[in-house]
């Protein structure tokens, strides 16, 4: 049996991918528990949001006039339209804070996965927290990317870190934002450089597990042509395109780790809590090793 991932150790830039990566396969059926109970409500009503603004928009573009502009961007920027956006904000926070929580627990418990009902007094306690802090960092975020892009980049890596520091160390959003930066401190590159390679790894597993509706929808434009697609696809390819948000579930532990492997490298608090347990067995032969 393998050793279970350690959050609270120093990782090089290769060991922090492939722990994610591990960490995920190996409490993939606990964390699916815990992204169902906690986002699946969510992601039912982001589902039905998305599939009645889709037709809408559909519906309004093949309806309005060319010369109709005004109506045309009324039709497309419906109730349904801010009620996916309002779901998406809901619906990313409540799986950055149920996994973010699930490894609290995890490390808390000497890396046993939690329940769902452990996980649910984290969940109760940090939501609203993470939601309004994540409003503002939103904000922030477009902010920074409207300055020529460059500000957005350099913030990307503090922000993400930002609520692992909230949950982890039960900080503030003030606290999260300046420990953030004292975290990346000499190691923005890596950091930026890992969280980077995660969204990809993320990104092509959610497209490549898209790929039914990816060519249905490919093959349903080109058949219909100007009457655009059908009810049914767009049914299918928004219900698959909800279904891969599961894969969100790795860049939000990779992000956990980036924190643990900037924390150990500044206080190396995991590794004076494995040279106290060191001494704190009643049999001093209980971890000998054989050869």
């Amino acid at each position: 049996m393998s050793e279970k991932v350690e959050f609270k150790k120093l990782r090089e830039f290769g060991d922090i991918i492939n722990d994610t990566i591990r960490f995920f396969k190996e409490n993939f059926k606990p964390l699916l528990r815990v992204f169902i109970y906690f986002c699946g409500a969510f992601i039912l009503a982001g589902m039905a949001a998305s599939i009645m603004q889709q037709i809408g928009m559909q519906k309004t573009i093949r309806d309005m006039d060319v010369a109709n502009t005004y109506g045309k961007l009324k039709g497309i920027f419906s109730v349904s339209y801010f009620l996916v956006f309002i779901i998406a904000m809901l619906n990313y926070t409540a799986m950055t804070v149920s996994v973010t929580s699930f490894i609290a627990l995890y490390i808390e418990k000497g890396n046993t996965a939690p329940t769902v009902d452990e996980v649910w007094g984290y969940f109760k306690y940090y939501f609203l927290r993470v939601l309004g802090s994540s409003v503002l960092l939103s904000m922030l975020m477009i902010f920074s990317f409207a300055l020529c892009l460059l500000p957005g980049i350099y913030m990307f890596p503090a922000i993400s870190l930002m609520i692992p520091v909230m949950i982890f160390e039960n900080g503030s959003l003030g606290y999260a934002f300046s420990h953030a930066f004292k975290l990346l401190k000499e190691q923005w590159w890596i950091t930026a450089a890992t969280l980077f390679i995660l969204w990809i790894i993320t990104y092509a597993t959610t497209s490549f597990a898209s790929l039914p509706a990816i060519i249905l929808t490919m093959v349903s434009t080109l058949a219909n042509g100007s009457k655009g697609l059908s009810n049914g696809v767009i049914i299918f390819s928004t219900i698959l395109q909800y279904l891969c948000q599961v894969f969100m579930i790795i860049p939000i532990i990779g992000i956990a780790l980036c924190y643990f492997n900037l924390s150990e490298r500044q206080n190396s608090g995991g590794l004076m809590e494995r040279i106290q347990k060191m001494g704190q067995h009643a049999d001093p032969f209980a971890n000998k090793e054989e050869y």
